[in-house]
């Protein structure tokens, strides 16, 4: 993992949670690459409100641009970076689509589904389980997340 050819992804899917922040969205973004050149195939921020589609997660966005272009519901060998660990939701469409490997930001103790909650990833019926990796400008995007809240909570 060193070098920062795997933080450029994760630099972009922040600048895309900012944009989902400044749209009304919960900051979450997502970039998937090809693992062995990295290059961009697709990359989305969250559009829950905007789609007023629940799944519109900045992951499953990201998974199906991708498929489409791909034209197969199976994208081996490519990686996915995401702001926030994703939700169980996400987690099971990653496992779908057989992606390589998991970058994530911030951890999810409440609606995270890889390292908390269910832990999709370690479940029996869980038929393909991707590399993960998190933490990666986790407080970067936990200050989005927070600052995307805070006034919310009051």
């Amino acid at each position: 993992m060193a070098g920062t050819r795997h933080w450029a992804p994760m630099l972009r899917a922040l600048e895309l949670a900012r944009a989902a922040a400044a749209a009304g969205e919960v900051p979450v973004g997502a970039v998937l690459v090809d693992g062995i050149t990295g290059r961009e195939l697709s990359a989305a921020h969250n559009r829950v409100e905007l789609d007023r589609d629940p799944t519109a997660h900045a992951e499953m966005l990201a998974i199906r641009q991708a498929a489409a272009i791909a034209g197969s519901a199976r994208l081996p060998g490519c990686d996915l970076y995401v702001t926030l660990e994703p939700c169980p939701m996400c987690a099971q469409a990653i496992a779908f689509a057989r992606l390589r490997r998991v970058y994530f930001g911030a951890y999810d103790p409440k609606g995270g589904g890889v390292e908390h909650g269910p832990r999709i990833f370690g479940q029996a019926t869980c038929h393909h389980r991707p590399e993960v990796y998190g933490g990666i400008e986790e407080r970067a995007a936990a200050q989005l997340l927070r600052s995307f809240f805070s006034p919310r909570r009051i």
